[in-house]
């Protein structure tokens, strides 16, 4: 070994050096969180380089642009930058873009093919649909997209879907899927799952091209191989099947994304995929106190389907986990906003970046993004809009502003067709000719007999239903009060909600989105509560408009900085922050309903998992006992996750006395009562 490969190893744990110094052969790095995965990695790349290894011959493979700009990053300082820079390290999907640019000939496509973006994708799945014979009211492009691209990861092609199809709607999508690819191909353009799939097939169908690949690439390394898929799987086993020096680095206890198709199997069954193989464990974690590791390992431990770690830390026993008890949702936001702004007060070295707020569904942000505003505290939404500016809310508000405002042109259109009632692009230029001609609001041009005498069929009876709803939910909205109740029965008299749910690409999407327009309801409810009367509906919408337009949050870089981040534990992978918190902490909220169903509170589990060991210093579970679902107020109870962590790294406290400590002379009538009350027993 020579004196730089020792000096390499030397800025490494005795774990991370074995991992490191192994050059050949399978080997499996269970990375645990926070434990020097990119450290890893990069090192492991240098060690090879110092030891002969020719860096072309290297290709390391990341699940984000990200993580692959921030290896090379670190990479450039261990060994010369000419090196580093011949190394392959990118996505999956770029280094199936490199091998297709060069061979993907021998599949028929010219190599100057274009990649189809979402907007390219949706556009190709309408035309597919109409020439495939269908309408696009009868079988929508998202849907098709969704379920195509599930085929194409378990390698399926449209005559495997129309054989196995077990329902009408499989059996047009199995037809939708041929003319697809056929456009596609028509058009020398493959969408994003085609870059992995081609290459699969392109090797399996010509063993002289997989050869010359395998050749050239003899040492393969792979990052987060627990999110790995099945057509992943396939590729790497094809990429490493001649050489077996593959390096695959994961957690089993941070695979979070079995909704999307990993496969958690992967890893856990390396050994028999890839035999004679090493197998190495990272635990010692240089991010989170041994309070948050102890909570975190008790947490996992729980489940059955995994591989036995314990991750320890050199950080400190540092604070205890604190389990928040709100006596509501609006508490619990408030309690978050106010423990933020304690902790600042406290510390002026701690800035708004230390704080992050992570939920498990994104309908949950409103509450937070309100408390934070009233605080006057910066915030940002990662992963997804503002709960205001997301589409499906925007549509509702449009709906509700049609209710109050028939001549409102711009919501109707907007909603005409949401969800579709069969008016096509004919039927909206008659209506936009027709309103030329008579200069009335397309509201009740939608029920004039002149433009319903050429609709036929769907279209006309959805021309009629929508005026006949929106007219009669007028008149109701007309009369104050009964705000949330009013909006939830003229959504659902509109089919708007029901519509969400065959609207979006899949099952999950279209809950979420759905769970958004309960928020809203949610949101309207505690407006009325809030109001000296029974409010209007204008002026609920009123204070939406200003709330929208003047008190978005600025999202320039330099607020960036110093913003506190609301995101989900799915977007949070990955990242670190000083203080967590993590609000709803109840059963069916988290873990998730779904999984509860569906039995996978294993990975919900995980997700738990993942979010405790985002904290660098602090961790702050919060529950509440009641909170509005579905505009309703329901009674809550505490995540069963919240009884795994052990009580002597934990401590439980109600949400007011938590951040409002009683003053001297409240503590003196505190006392007085108790003694009063012993005084009479």
């Amino acid at each position: 070994m020579s004196d730089i490969s020792k000096d390499l190893l030397k800025q490494l744990n005795p774990e991370q050096a074995k991992a490191v110094a192994i050059i050949d052969g399978p080997v499996l790095v269970f990375a645990g969180a926070g434990t020097g995965k990119t450290r890893v990695i990069t090192f492991r790349i240098a060690n090879m380089i110092l030891h002969g290894i020719k860096p072309q011959n290297i290709a390391g493979m990341t699940f984000t642009n990200k993580a692959a700009q921030e290896m090379r990053e670190r990479l450039d300082k261990l060994v010369e930058r000419g090196d580093s820079r011949k190394v392959f390290l990118g996505t999956f999907h770029s280094f199936c873009c490199r091998v297709l640019r060069k061979d993907i000939k021998a599949l028929g496509f010219g190599t100057n093919f274009t990649i189809a973006d979402d907007s390219d994708q949706a556009g190709v799945m309408k035309q597919a649909i109409v020439e495939a014979g269908f309408d696009k009211t009868e079988i929508g492009p998202e849907v098709c997209i969704s379920f195509i691209s599930r085929a194409k990861g378990k390698m399926m092609t449209p005559q495997d879907v129309s054989r196995a199809a077990e329902s009408e709607i499989e059996i047009k999508v199995g037809q939708v899927y041929e003319r697809y690819m056929q456009i596609l191909y028509n058009q020398n353009m493959l969408d994003f799952d085609d870059l992995l799939l081609l290459t699969v097939r392109l090797w399996q169908d010509h063993p002289d091209i997989l050869e010359r690949y395998n050749e050239q690439y003899t040492h393969l390394l792979v990052d987060e191989y627990q999110d790995t898929n099945f057509l992943q799987f396939q590729l790497i086993k094809l990429l490493a099947g001649k050489n077996r020096n593959i390096c695959a680095v994961g957690d089993d206890d941070q695979s979070i994304y079995g909704w999307r198709g990993a496969d958690m199997k992967n890893i856990l069954d390396f050994a028999s995929h890839f035999p004679k193989s090493k197998e190495i464990k990272l635990e010692q974690n240089y991010r989170c106190t041994n309070n948050i590791l102890k909570a975190a390992n008790c947490v996992i431990s729980r489940n059955a389907e995994r591989c036995a770690k314990e991750l320890w830390s050199k950080c400190g026993q540092g604070e205890k986990i604190k389990i928040i008890r709100a006596e509501s949702d609006e508490e619990e936001a408030r309690y978050v906003a106010e423990a933020i702004f304690d902790t600042i007060a406290g510390d002026p070295g701690t800035q708004y970046s230390d704080f992050a707020v992570l939920y498990r569904s994104n309908h949950q942000s409103r509450l937070f993004e309100n408390s934070l505003r009233d605080a006057q505290i910066p915030y940002r939404l990662v992963g997804s809009k503002s709960f205001y500016e997301r589409r499906e809310i925007r549509d509702a508000i449009a709906y509700l502003k049609l209710a109050v405002n028939p001549k409102d042109d711009q919501s109707f259109l907007r909603i005409l067709s949401v969800p579709p009632r069969g008016i096509g692009d004919k039927a909206i230029d008659s209506l936009k000719k027709l309103q030329h001609i008579t200069f009335t609001p397309y509201a009740e041009l939608i029920g004039h007999d002149e433009f319903l005498k050429d609709l036929t069929g769907k279209a006309g009876s959805g021309a009629r239903n929508m005026y006949a709803t929106l007219k009669k939910w007028r008149e109701q909205f007309s009369e104050p009060g009964n705000l949330s109740d009013k909006t939830m029965a003229y959504l659902k008299d509109l089919n708007f909600i029901e519509g969400i749910l065959k609207l979006y690409k899949d099952r999950e999407e279209a809950e979420r989105r759905r769970d958004n327009i309960y928020e809203l309801v949610n949101a309207i409810a505690s407006y009325e509560r809030g109001a000296s009367s029974p409010p209007m509906l204008l002026e609920f919408l009123e204070t939406y408009a200003l709330y929208d337009d003047s008190d978005k949050v600025d999202e320039d870089e330099e607020k960036k900085k110093n913003s506190v981040t609301l995101m989900t534990v799915h977007a949070a992978k990955g990242l670190e922050f000083s203080y967590v918190f993590i609000p709803g902490m109840e059963h069916n909220i988290f873990p998730h309903e779904r999984a509860m169903q569906e039995g996978t509170c294993e990975e919900e589990r995980r997700l738990f998992y993942v979010a405790l060991t985002r904290a660098r210093k602090n961790v702050h579970l919060v529950h509440t006992r009641s909170r509005m679902r579905y505009g309703k107020t329901t009674i809550q109870r505490p995540s069963e996750f919240i009884h795994d962590i052990p009580e002597d790294i934990s401590e439980s406290l109600q949400s007011a006395a938590a951040f409002k400590p009683l003053d001297e002379e409240e503590l003196k009538d505190a006392w007085a009562a108790l003694y009063s009350i012993g005084e009479k027993k």
